[in-house]
């Protein structure tokens, strides 16, 4: 068995899923990559949970589009995944291909979504999906998002809960590795933004970029940081970390904050019917 797997891991699976933001695939080497974690982190309303929609209509594209031609696990912890936006991006990206309702159908059944609202029911899930990687043929794994039902129930002042949250984190995490490492698949993560002031203390590895002033608003004078939230244990488990931000009130960057790949950059991006376009980039 262990050899037929390494055959299939080898044959087909590409290393990466294309973002269709074409810059931003350039300077990741390909997109979002395969086999490891990707965490999309920032302020509320900036895009997260359309690019994991959006993410989720690529990978069940064709391979020859770019796609992994596959189904999606979607664990929603916010009930913030909207069925509507799905089509409505499907729709407004890739009109030439969802031609059909039948198209638009398929695409819809291939993303199986999970409310999970309690740290219990997100464990439970991601540790029960093996099974259905296998059979429902899941190609992309998203948690969005990992922070809400974290901050819900564990408050990070009290000593003895910050242990029992990381102990939790460093679960969660090393489930969602192995899957993303046995299968081969992406996995995406959203998380949310904690800022701290410049006398509070922050440690290094929580930074989530060497060039903070780059991440705060006009007018700052470099007194308070930008930071991606849970802390150390979750930090270190993310391979890529892209953040996005406002830059005003209809234009958004995208930051690559951490990645074994890219250079620190940003890109600045729009979003439109289609989802997230980045600015200077004509539809794909």
């Amino acid at each position: 068995a262990y050899g037929i797997k390494a055959q299939r891991s080898a044959d087909f699976s590409p290393a990466f899923l294309s973002t269709t933001l074409s810059a931003l695939d350039e300077a990741l080497h390909g997109g979002v990559a395969c086999g490891s974690l990707t965490e999309i982190t920032g302020p509320p309303g900036c895009g997260k949970t359309q690019f994991c929609i959006m993410m989720s209509i690529l990978a069940t594209l064709p391979t020859n589009m770019g796609g992994l031609e596959g189904a999606v696990v979607y664990i929603d912890t916010e009930s913030a995944f909207s069925a509507e936006r799905l089509v409505e991006i499907a729709e407004s990206r890739f009109p030439r291909y969802f031609n059909t309702e039948e198209k638009l159908l398929l695409t819809s059944s291939k993303v199986h979504l999970y409310r999970e609202l309690t740290c219990d029911e997100v464990l439970q899930r991601i540790e029960s999906l093996e099974e259905e990687i296998i059979s429902k043929g899941i190609k992309l794994v998203i948690l969005d998002s990992v922070a809400s039902v974290v901050r819900k129930e564990f408050d990070a002042q009290l000593q003895g809960n910050l242990k029992e949250r990381n102990k939790f984190l460093a679960r969660e995490a090393s489930s969602l590795k192995y899957l993303a490492e046995e299968f081969s698949i992406p996995v995406i993560l959203t998380n949310q933004i904690t800022t701290h002031l410049s006398g509070a203390l922050a440690s290094q590895a929580d930074l989530v970029s060497p060039a903070d002033d780059l991440s705060l608003s006009e007018g700052t004078s470099g007194s308070s940081c930008v930071i991606a939230a849970l802390g150390n244990t979750w930090s270190h488990s993310v391979n890529t970390r892209l953040i996005l931000q406002y830059l005003d009130s209809e234009r958004r960057q995208i930051l690559i904050a951490k990645s074994p790949l890219a250079p620190f950059t940003s890109f600045v991006y729009t979003i439109k019917e289609e989802g997230l376009v980045l600015q200077g980039q004509q539809r794909p």
